[in-house]
């Protein structure tokens, strides 16, 4: 067994018990590492939580989905993980590393770990993303149903939040506890829309604005945004299925090809004798 592994779990109890101790100590402990982080960052981070919110891990953390179950804090420690990590293996690849490359490849491995949160976050956040405007169109069409029949939108979300599943379901739910709790439709659609970025639930806001503002027919308009998503969905598909056949074809000639050729010479080594035997 190699001694990176070793020594990447030995960093991993080594953090584990400073967290023990850490928990065990409660205040003296987090008074110290206040005082050090704002030593260290120059006045800068007063607290974890503060260096979470201006390195943009707790909006990273809310636009993943997962602000009830990670703390800023705990993605903070992961980093930091992260370049122990990276830094243990640096030192393990040094000694087989030319010397010009000793530097920029230690830089790399500590960069890379530090940064493998912030990559796990943003790859849950692309996905839930995915997932939400998969299930927007259908959402569309039973508020634009709802909104035919005269229902209030505060009602057409809450029936749709009920009857849907997923990181839709979710948000919509939070904007139904808004107005349930005293919030307007209008600041409860405009916070769905900070949570949620991007130009889907964008035009959603907007044609109820526009709705409530100018008595604009809200069916029409949820209708077409249905359906011009399901076009962009469509076109998407078409764009992956197109990037999918050179990478196809690449398998093909590298890979399927050359195994071909690779039986032929060697049944024709395994036969040689008997093609040979006449010459």
């Amino acid at each position: 067994m190699s001694a990176a592994p070793i020594a990447g779990a030995a960093v991993l109890l080594a953090f584990a018990a400073a967290w023990e101790v850490a928990g065990a100590l409660d205040g003296r402990v987090g008074a110290g590492a206040r005082d050090a982080l704002a030593a260290l960052s120059g006045g800068r981070f007063r607290s974890i939580a503060d260096a979470a919110r201006r390195l943009g891990v707790t909006e990273r953390i809310r636009l993943a989905g997962l602000d009830a179950r990670l703390a800023p804090a705990a993605v903070v420690a992961a980093k930091v993980a992260g370049a122990g990590i990276g830094a243990l293996l640096a030192l393990a690849a040094v000694p087989a590393l030319p010397g010009r490359l000793t530097v920029p490849v230690a830089c790399l491995l500590v960069a890379a770990g530090s940064l493998a949160p912030d990559a796990a976050l943003e790859r849950t956040a692309r996905l839930r993303k995915r997932n939400l405007v998969t299930a927007l169109p259908d959402a569309l069409d039973l508020l634009a149903v709802g909104a035919a029949s005269g229902r209030s939108p505060g009602a057409l979300l809450g029936e749709v939040a009920r009857g849907t599943t997923g990181p839709l379901a979710v948000e919509l739910a939070v904007a139904l506890a808004e107005i349930e709790c005293g919030a307007s439709e209008r600041r409860a659609i405009e916070a769905l829309r900070e949570r949620v970025p991007g130009i889907e639930i964008g035009s959603l806001a907007a044609a109820l604005e526009r709705s409530r503002r100018y008595g604009s027919p809200l069916a029409e308009q949820l209708h077409e945004q249905a359906r011009a998503l399901r076009r962009e969905g469509r076109r998407r598909v078409e764009d992956r299925a197109a990037r999918a056949a050179p990478k196809i074809q690449l398998v093909v000639a590298l890979v399927l090809v050359p195994s071909v050729l690779l039986t032929l010479v060697a049944a024709i080594i395994a036969h040689s004798e008997a093609l040979f035997a006449g010459l």
